[in-house]
């Protein structure tokens, strides 16, 4: 049902939802939706690559749609 890779990013760089929504200035209810196939709002997910250390143009890496 997923269609990102977020989950399996933020476990590689061994960040807890809590953590990388901290840092993407987010909830982590919204973290967990993301991470669960729930759609988001471009700038939310703007503001998760960043977190993640990625540049905008590496969105493919993390949202597949």
């Amino acid at each position: 049902m997923a269609r990102n890779k977020l989950k399996n990013i933020r476990e590689n760089l061994l960040l807890s939802k809590s953590e990388l929504a901290r840092k993407a200035g987010i909830s982590p209810l919204t973290v967990d939706r993301i991470e669960r196939g729930f759609p988001c709002r471009v700038d939310t997910k703007r503001k998760i690559i960043h977190a993640l250390g990625l540049k905008v143009t590496d969105k493919g890496k993390v949202f597949t749609d």
